[in-house]
């Protein structure tokens, strides 16, 4: 469905973005990707990496901040992936007016730009931290999610949907455990810090993040989040999968971190549909007849909840150890 189509991505040099790029130039034949970033230079690197396809591609400067030009990006597009935000929780907190502005009206912005112009679908994605939040990057993005669910009210007769996919911390993503622990053992450290010797994360996989967007970008109708249903690890057994001898000493919770991931809550499980391979969340309300379930699902049972502690799959320290070799940490 991405043959000859065109697409956006906003904060495209990041992660996120560059997998997606490699992911649909490798599986699809899209007319154009367009990396829409306020980065020049990071444009520059990701351009430079994907000599091999500049036909395809096309870099446009704009922050998100700026509907003007979210506008003009969007002329001609068919989809749009939603990726740009401030993401760091202590510059969120230290920055809350600049978190607002990105992360707020940044996806004000992009809804009004895409329901002004031609656009057929927009996956935003989302984060576990939006769940029940504890610090302002949290509370951001819940706020773009219920703007991005709403916009399905203002679509009128137009042919465009928004929804959104919603994981937690990619394996290896900057500032995430993994690569902290890498640093450490890298200078020969033996002693790896818990900072709670309960907590538990999810294990995702970019590639699994950038499958899941294309499946909302396939299937959605309008306000869904789509979720992975992924396996669980304890932070402990990580540590012992990066060095088995290692020393972990307790250094408390820091200042707006969850013992445990969360993605589906209590109140969710009265419109969540559990799937073979991942769950969704319908909204709600429903402005159209077009949001309708998916009944090829289970409904799941009231007072279900998605999160790293109670999860039906774990990891163990050596199918860890195994996914560790997949993890490029050395970006």
């Amino acid at each position: 469905m991405l043959n000859n189509k065109t697409i956006l991505i906003t904060g495209g040099t990041g992660s996120f973005g560059k997998c997606f790029t490699k992911y649909v130039l490798k599986h699809y034949e899209p007319k154009k990707i367009i990396i829409y970033s306020r980065d020049e230079f990071k444009q520059f690197i990701m351009a430079n990496e994907f000599k091999e396809y500049e036909s395809r591609l096309r870099f446009f400067i704009g922050d998100v901040r700026d509907k003007e030009r979210m506008k003009r990006a969007l002329e001609g597009v068919d989809y749009v992936v939603h990726a740009a935000a401030l993401k760091q929780v202590p510059a969120c907190e230290y920055n809350p007016n600049e978190a607002i502005k990105t992360n707020i009206h940044g996806a004000q912005n992009v809804i009004d730009a895409a329901l002004d112009s031609n656009v057929k679908k927009v996956v935003a994605l989302s984060t576990d931290k939006a769940v029940n939040p504890v610090n302002l990057y949290g509370g951001t993005k819940l706020v773009s999610d219920k703007l991005f669910v709403a916009a399905n009210a203002y679509t009128g007769t137009k042919d465009i949907n928004f929804s959104i996919v919603r994981y937690g911390n990619v394996a290896g993503s900057r500032g995430s455990v993994i690569p902290f622990f890498h640093n450490i053992l890298k200078n020969g450290g033996t002693e790896l810090p818990i900072t709670d010797y309960r907590m538990t994360r999810f294990w995702i996989s970019l590639t699994q993040g950038v499958e899941l967007v294309i499946k909302a970008l396939e299937e959605a109708t309008g306000g869904e989040t789509f979720i992975s249903k992924i396996p669980s690890f304890k932070i402990t057994d990580l540590a012992k999968a990066m060095l088995p001898d290692c020393t972990m000493p307790e250094v408390g919770i820091r200042p707006g971190e969850k013992l445990h991931e969360i993605m589906i809550t209590t109140e969710d499980s009265l419109t969540t549909y559990e799937y073979d391979k991942h769950f969704i969340v319908y909204p709600q309300m429903v402005w159209n007849n077009k949001q309708q379930p998916d009944l090829s699902g289970k409904k799941v049972k009231e007072g279900f909840s998605y999160s790293s502690d109670n999860n039906a799959q774990w990891l163990s320290v050596e199918e860890i150890r195994e996914l560790l070799k997949t993890v490029d940490l050395e970006k």
